[in-house]
């Protein structure tokens, strides 16, 4: 990967929140700031202590009074807000995520500290939520662009933005927005992850003997595609929020390449020692045959002495089917955030083929 070549203001002072400390986005941020020099808060429901150097905070974003006991003591320059939580309709997503951001926003607002707020959402910002895009393919005109205006339809990630703005208003700090695509990256217990999911999949086939059957549509397969390593939003994020010239704005933010899915499905076959299927007219999703391996996968890590042996732990399978059965081509433009600098770039294939080889060293994976 190429080395973000920029430069970047005195890291000194700066205290950075990260909220969602434990998924893809948050624990690779947390990481990168602490290799800057950051002084770095992590805050979820469930702190882990495996990141060293972070300072874990446990507290749920739908209690203000548990918030406030928790940030007592914690005065961030910088807040990364890098969670949701999913609900089951779009309305009750916008009414919880909107409200996890608006409450932890009024606790720190009166610390009078926080400098800049930077929110990652996604591309369902331009697709609609789950339901609108996979069932009907409705699509501005790719490649994506940031200044495409909101879609008619509720979207919680309108919801999310709306209150940054509001609280940007009354507090006077800056922000960014950060729409990547599927994000690649390690993490265990994370709602959306199709690296990891992938890798679990082609290890059963493997196990099995059977091929690595493509599950998506027919227009992921042919289609032009991109994808976000956790490290180069990572990067991003840590860029936009030190450079005044890029506040106040939202970024896409992709590895920087493009690829079609038949052209990298057979790769990671060929990575995992396996055969291969195609798109051959039918779409197969991956979550109905991942529910009948949970027993196989316990034998897997049985063998080889692997350290998750629940499969819901590591597999999303039906984030994975979302995104590979989408009935429609989906890409991004980088232009926004490359005039203004930002020149970290990520080969796709070595996205995944480094997840894997992480994943197998930390026996994850056979």
């Amino acid at each position: 990967m190429n080395a973000q070549k920029s430069t970047l203001p005195d890291t000194a002072g700066n205290i950075a929140l990260v909220v969602g400390a434990t998924g893809i986005a948050g624990s690779n941020l947390a990481t990168k700031l602490l290799e800057k020099g950051w002084t770095v808060f992590g805050l979820s429901r469930n702190p882990k202590s495996d990141t060293k150097g972070l300072r874990s905070i446990a507290a749920d974003l739908l209690h203000p009074e548990s918030l406030t006991g928790a940030l007592l003591d914690v005065a961030p320059t910088h807040v990364f807000f890098t969670t949701w939580m999913r609900n089951d309709t779009e309305e009750e997503n916008i009414r919880v995520n909107s409200a996890m951001i608006r409450n932890l926003l009024h606790v720190l607002s009166s610390k009078k500290s926080v400098k800049h707020v930077s929110l990652v959402t996604g591309l369902k910002h331009y697709l609609g939520p789950f339901d609108a895009y996979a069932t009907n393919g409705t699509l501005p005109e790719t490649p994506l662009r940031e200044e495409q205006p909101r879609l008619d339809l509720p979207n919680f990630y309108y919801a999310q933005e709306d209150a940054v703005y509001e609280a940007a208003a009354r507090d006077g700090f800056t922000w960014n927005i950060h729409r990547p695509h599927t994000l690649i990256g390690k993490t265990i217990g994370n709602a959306m992850n199709m690296g990891t999911t992938l890798a679990v999949y082609a290890s059963i086939c493997k196990r099995e003997g059977t091929p690595f059957i493509w599950p998506g549509s027919e227009a992921q397969w042919n289609g032009v595609s991109d994808v976000t390593d956790a490290k180069v939003l990572a990067d991003q994020l840590i860029w936009a929020a030190l450079n005044p010239e890029a506040h106040n704005q939202a970024f896409n933010v992709t590895n920087g390449d493009v690829f079609r899915w038949k052209w990298l499905w057979p790769r990671i076959a060929q990575w995992f020692e396996i055969e291969y299927e195609g798109y051959n007219g039918t779409v197969k999703p991956l979550e109905i045959v991942l529910n009948e391996k949970n027993a196989i996968w316990k034998d897997i890590t049985k063998e080889y002495q692997l350290i998750e042996e629940d499969l819901g732990q590591l597999a999303s399978a039906w984030h994975t089917d979302l995104d590979l059965g989408r009935p429609l081509e989906v890409m991004t433009d980088m232009s926004r955030s490359r005039k203004l600098g930002f020149t970290t770039y990520k080969e796709t294939k070595d996205s995944f083929f480094e997840l894997f080889t992480e994943l197998r060293n930390d026996k994850i994976i056979p």
